[in-house]
């Protein structure tokens, strides 16, 4: 699941926050995560996507950047 996956990022430590700084919304990467799903699903001709950079606030994320290949 999203959650899982989300664990599984290399640098999770850094999104819960370490050093004195605030975690980051890993609900929002999991949102994110599901939104990508869905729309893959729903749009089976997407035969490629790039999203990058996502950045992870202490509220929300941002995708800089995204490329979807038909």
């Amino acid at each position: 699941d999203a959650e899982t996956m989300i664990r599984e990022i290399k640098g999770y430590p850094l999104l819960k926050g370490i050093r004195g700084q605030a975690p980051k919304d890993t609900e929002a990467i999991r949102d994110i995560l599901l939104g990508i799903s869905r729309l893959a699903v729903e749009n089976p001709e997407i035969k490629e996507m790039d999203l990058n950079p996502v950045i992870v606030h202490e509220t929300g994320a941002s995708i800089v950047d995204a490329r979807i290949i038909l």
